[in-house]
């Protein structure tokens, strides 16, 4: 993509204003900020799945050098301190609602997961904590782990209010009509698909700071939080009762998130908690180990997936069961990622009369599961997108034009699917066929010959897909089981100078809104890019949020502040027509000037900022001085990202590797405000797929133990194992907000499994091979290639 243009605003691929701290290590994480005084906990967790707590002996630990107090379940719940709360359930076939136990913040009586909080160790210094916790002695009664998804329902119960182990049993579509599909089918298409485990890994590990000022009775959180004023709702209302005004929580520059920092985790009410019954500042920061075993967990579905076609190899019915893992307790987002957000998405980008879904979210003696990138949206792309493949290979059609042959049409917009969503605006076959242009999709079977003759399989993969952004409307939201509502506010205020601040309740946690925003800012004002500041993460300063997660930064937090500039931009013509001597209608902005329409009698944006805040000749009789708007923003609807992504792959049958030698994508963002970031963003999305393709996997043997629990066990893709990628777009804009905006951080991810998995079974399809679970590692392909080969030979 080139880089800059003339106009550093919407549409120019300007390099982003953060990098300059970024890159040179001038970043402030929580991990950076100190406070004179402050005390370090040490977390001593679970060792075991499932057990009952017998006794917790802290005598010789709390006689340890440097110790100031050890915190265990027993002094939490004497304290009345509520847990992590669930922020979104949903009701149940039966009518009955999601089954919701309590989680406390240390555990009290049992545990349920290896990592669960057990005992708090506070010293002076880290190293004084950690030496002590060594000393606390944990009785245990050992229970039986409930470890398999498949058979979570027979295990021995979790918790006392789960019957069944089954949290919640959720439906969507219609069974008769689906039934009705699939019994009439000319053909029906069966396919399992287990959608593996993921562990987020965050650059920055999660951690917490929290000070409590005796003075007001108020406290200050610093914490990795990608969604700060959701942190002080739940921590202020649902678990420790202060009130909000008397918590400030600050989430300063923040190393990724990519879902796993929206929730509250128990270390910032234990940090909180503690900071006021020690009065000192209490610190803990995560290493690599606690995050994998206590950061939420993402993915981990088993789908049975029926799909209904007629004679002509139209769909007319899919039916999809899902048992998703939930893990130990629930989670902020743990029920509505299965449910809202991944069943209104099984209609992807086709046209499928008839629909189905049951979502069972079951307990497990495992890490809690939430969201991940995508959230939802990925799961179900990925089950749509195989079976899509494997109905194409049942009914011998090239798999492009059998996606064709499906799509909805670019004239039947607004669709309304099945499944509760209404596309506003796309056009599939556009992406589609700029992709396979990309990557030579006539060309593959002579490339395909040619690997041949090397001794290599070669195959390749598509995935056409539809992502929902930017969660809304809230009315519609709340009536789904959300608990809270999904606005974004902004605040735009013009300096006297004519610089301008903004306040976004949104929060960027390396995506680049310092850049995008001010974007959008410096075009509608026509103002330089360097004149606009981006202020987040701080609930001091930014009065309510609802903070960056689902690609909702752009589409929903964006459109705020358009309408809060909108607002300063009505306020300051009426500003210039004063001072012009002109009626207001006769004023028109363009290009940073205020001008009597159809004169030269101008005013600049710095002479109305400054009249506004001096204000000698003003209209007083109708404004108020100064200039800063606030707006609120409430979506009338979701944005709808689509596009194909191809995959292509060659496999070594003597190592099983999969090579990954080529990848083409086209998606549909709508309007594109800053096409560096977003082509960025799309690799990240990329990579993050072709990881739980090819190498991720989280993996608890049959007691529970988290067996893939440091990078020598977890594989996280590398630079070397991916291909230069090749990224295009389309534009369809979105038809509800003002900036056709439409969101692009997850498509990679969402896309790129089902892409990479279909050209992994393309390749060994010859070997009569026809499924393939992620991630499809070197040890599982040689496997799959040699029970092949000797099935051939015998």
């Amino acid at each position: 993509m080139p880089e800059g243009s003339i106009k550093d605003g919407i549409g120019a691929s300007v390099r982003r204003k953060e990098d300059k701290r970024f890159l040179t290590g001038s970043g402030r994480y929580t991990a950076d900020i100190n406070r004179p005084g402050q005390l370090h906990v040490h977390f001593i967790r679970s060792v075991h799945a499932h057990a009952n707590i017998k006794a917790i002996r802290t005598e010789a630990a709390a006689a340890a050098d440097g110790v100031v107090a050890i915190f265990t379940g027993e002094d939490v719940a004497a304290d009345g301190i509520g847990g992590p709360i669930c922020g979104w359930v949903v009701t149940n076939r039966d009518g009955s609602p999601t089954n919701e136990p309590p989680h406390p913040i240390l555990a009290n009586g049992a545990v349920r997961y290896v990592g669960d909080h057990v005992v708090a160790v506070i010293a002076e210094s880290l190293a004084q904590a950690m030496d002590a916790a060594e000393l606390v002695e944990i009785d245990y009664d050992v229970l039986a782990p409930v470890v398999d998804l498949a058979n979570a329902g027979s295990g021995p119960q979790i918790h006392e209010n789960v019957p069944g182990n089954m949290y919640f049993d959720f439906e969507l579509g219609d069974e008769a009509a689906t039934a009705a599909a699939l019994d009439s089918a000319a053909t029906v298409v069966e396919l399992e698909v287990r959608n593996n485990r993921l562990i987020p890994n965050a650059m920055e590990p999660r951690a917490a700071l929290a000070e409590y000022d005796p003075i007001d009775d108020s406290y200050t959180l610093f914490t990795t939080s990608q969604n700060p004023h959701l942190t002080r709702l739940v921590i202020g209302a649902f678990m420790l009762s202060i009130p909000e005004s008397k918590l400030r929580v600050v989430a300063p520059d923040v190393g990724g998130g990519f879902g796993s920092k929206i929730y509250v985790y128990p270390e910032e009410a234990v940090c909180t908690w503690a900071s006021k019954k020690l009065k000192r500042p209490v610190k803990w920061t995560a290493d690599r180990s606690e995050s994998f075993l206590a950061d939420a967990h993402g993915r981990d579905h088993i789908n049975k997936v029926r799909m209904a076609l007629d004679k002509d190899n139209r769909i007319t019915g899919l039916r999809v069961d899902t048992m998703a893992n939930i893990g130990s307790y629930l989670s902020a987002f743990s029920v509505v990622t299965p449910t809202i957000l991944h069943a209104p998405l099984l209609s992807g980008c086709y046209k499928i009369p008839a629909i189905y879904t049951n979502v069972k979210g079951m307990a497990t003696t495992t890490a809690p599961v939430d969201a991940y990138r995508g959230a939802g949206r990925p799961e179900a792309t990925y089950l749509l997108e195989r079976v899509m493949d494997s109905a194409a290979r049942q009914v011998g059609m090239d798999p492009a034009e059998f996606r064709r042959l499906n799509f909805i049409p670019k004239d039947a917009f607004p669709y309304q699917t099945p499944v509760a969503l209404q596309y506003d605006i796309g056009d599939y076959e556009a992406p589609l066929d700029k992709a396979l242009a990309m990557i030579d999709y006539k060309g593959f079977e002579a490339r395909r010959a040619e690997a041949a003759t090397r001794g290599k399989y070669r195959g390749i993969g598509l995935s056409s897909y539809i992502e929902a952004c930017g969660i809304a409307p809230s009315a519609v939201a709340g009536a789904l089981g959300s608990r809270v509502g999904l606005y974004e506010s902004a605040t735009v205020r013009v300096d006297p100078t004519g610089t301008v601040n903004v306040f976004t309740g949104t929060h960027s946690h390396g995506q680049g809104h310092d850049t995008t925003f001010a974007q959008i800012v410096a075009d509608k004002l026509g103002i330089d890019i360097g004149s606009v500041e981006i202020i987040h993460g701080d609930s001091d300063r930014i009065p309510f949020g609802m903070g960056s997660y689902g690609s909702r930064s752009l589409a929903v937090g964006g459109a705020a502040i358009v309408k809060a500039v909108d607002k300063v931009i009505e306020k300051s013509k009426i500003i210039a027509a004063h001072l012009m001597e002109a009626a207001d209608a006769d004023v028109v902005f363009a290009d940073g000037k205020f001008t009597v329409a159809g004169t030269d009698t101008e005013k600049g944006f710095g002479e109305i900022a400054l009249a506004a805040y001096v204000p000698h000749n003003y209209p007083h009789d109708r404004l108020e001085p100064g200039l800063e708007e606030t707006a609120f923003y409430d979506p009338l609807n979701f944005t709808y990202p689509s596009g194909t992504h191809i995959a292509e792959v060659e496999i070594d049958p003597a190592t099983g590797v999969v090579a990954l030698v080529d990848w083409a994508c086209c998606d549909d963002f709508g309007n594109l405000i800053n096409p560096m970031i977003v082509e960025g963003q799309v690799h990240g999305g990329i990579a993050q797929g072709v990881g739980q393709a090819l190498l991720e996997n989280a993996h608890y043997d049959e007691t529970g133990q988290l067996i893939t629990a440091s990078y020598m066990d977890y594989c996280m893709p590398r630079a070397d194992d991916l291909p230069n990628f090749k990224v295009d777009y389309t534009v369809t804009a979105c038809t509800h907000n003002d900036l056709g905006v439409k969101g692009c951080g997850e498509a990679g991810a969402i896309a790129s499994p089902p892409a990479l998995i279909n050209a992994v079974i393309d390749a060994l399809a010859p070997l009569g091979i026809t499924d393939m679970s992620m991630p499809a590692t070197p040890e599982k392909v040689w496997r799959a290639i040699s029970a092949a080969q000797a099935e051939a030979a015998e």
